[in-house]
């Protein structure tokens, strides 16, 4: 995984190099826009170089320490918690069917670093060769929520120093999950929910093939997904198209995720 990450981090530094520009230029800012405004992470350009994009990447865990964040890791520590009483059951029960395995074979290698991060530099290049800013943005968008879920995600796995069920090391949270939530979020902000429902399938489709493959408990899957949704959230907060998001929530038994009408920026 160490070495997967500097091979995400090399690939990042050759897509985001300094001196790379849009094929747009932005549109200056009028005398009557507050500069604040103009100079937020989420209203810049998404042709940031990657000197541009390390500091977008640095108000996004700027932003992390918030009311939502400490919502999101209350629920999520909350439900890794009442996971963790069926951790062993659950692996053993989906790792120990054939049938079982195989169908979740395929989310291995999407929740992959290779798979994850291909499908963000082509999104990146797709945008920058057609000249749509908005694929541009979503690639800058999923680039910067990568870094910041997956940041988290290694420092959380050195400092807990889980056991995977294997018997190998690292197992607390799941990268594979973190990094297909942080996707599915960033698009559901991007383009809704028609396309939120189908991500967020597919993340559930990923953490499930972290247990049929005796590598990951469940707790570890709910924890890596809920530090995807929150880094996706510290990035993509004041834009999109959505008008619904998931939300943690304190209820009297424990914790849980809500629906809640957003405003569109």
């Amino acid at each position: 995984m160490a070495r997967q990450s500097r091979l995400a981090m090399l690939a990042l530094i050759l897509l985001f190099r300094p001196g790379a520009t849009h094929a747009q230029s932005p549109t200056p800012p009028s005398a009557s826009e507050p500069a604040a405004s103009i100079q937020s992470p989420s209203a810049m350009d998404s042709s940031a170089s990657f000197s541009g994009l390390f500091r977008l990447v640095g108000a996004d865990l700027a932003r992390l320490p918030s009311r939502e964040t400490v919502l999101w890791l209350g629920a999520g520590a909350g439900l890794s918690l009442l996971g963790h009483r069926a951790d062993r059951q659950v692996t053993a029960t989906l790792s120990g069917s054939q049938p079982v395995e195989e169908a979740l074979d395929p989310g291995q290698v999407i929740g992959g670093v290779p798979f994850q991060l291909g499908a963000t530099v082509a999104t990146y290049a797709l945008g920058r060769i057609t000249r749509k800013p908005s694929l541009t943005h979503l690639g800058t968008d999923l680039a910067r929520a990568h870094v910041v879920s997956q940041a988290i995600t290694q420092g959380i796995k050195v400092a807990a120093a889980r056991r995977r069920p294997d018997g190998t090391s690292l197992s607390f949270p799941s990268g594979h999950s973190a990094a297909a939530f942080a996707s599915a979020a960033v698009l559901q902000t991007h383009f809704g929910w028609k396309a939120g429902v189908p991500a967020y399938g597919v993340a559930a489709y990923v953490a499930a093939s972290r247990l049929s493959e005796n590598r990951h408990y469940l707790s570890d899957v709910i924890f890596g997904a809920t530090v995807g949704i929150m880094s996706a959230r510290a990035v993509t907060i004041g834009h999109g198209r959505a008008r619904f998001a998931l939300v943690p929530v304190a209820t009297a038994s424990g914790a849980g995720i809500a629906l809640t009408r957003v405003s569109v920026r």
